[in-house]
């Protein structure tokens, strides 16, 4: 069965449309990986200040593949080169000030019944 993962981000009131803009802008960056099943993105409504980005996958080698290529190149993009001189200008701020990724197998799931 699939795998899920979990990256809880502590994301500041301020911050919120910050961070729902960043990801409206990168729509369709995961839905072409392979093994790629799913995506949401939770804001919170009450009682936390954590948005949740869960990610469902076939397998973790197939997590693994996308976190080593198209996220890894995604974040890194506008990083300046080198010592910090290069082309590219500043990164942006993130909008998140901490995150936690957490990790699950599916072990049952069920749909709505036609």
């Amino acid at each position: 069965m699939s795998i899920v993962k979990i990256n809880a981000l502590t994301v500041p009131e301020e911050q919120r449309e910050v961070l729902e803009k960043r990801f409206s802008s990168r729509a369709g960056s995961v839905e072409n990986s392979d093994g790629f099943e799913w995506f949401e993105l939770l804001r919170p409504v009450e009682g936390t200040d954590q948005y949740l980005v869960y990610t469902r996958w076939r397998d973790e080698a197939a997590f693994q593949a996308w976190m080593e290529g198209p996220m890894k190149a995604a974040h890194q993009q506008g990083r300046p080169q080198g010592d910090g001189g290069g082309e590219g200008g500043e990164r942006p701020k993130p909008a998140a000030s901490g995150s936690t990724l957490w990790s699950f197998e599916v072990v049952q799931q069920a749909a709505p019944k036609s």
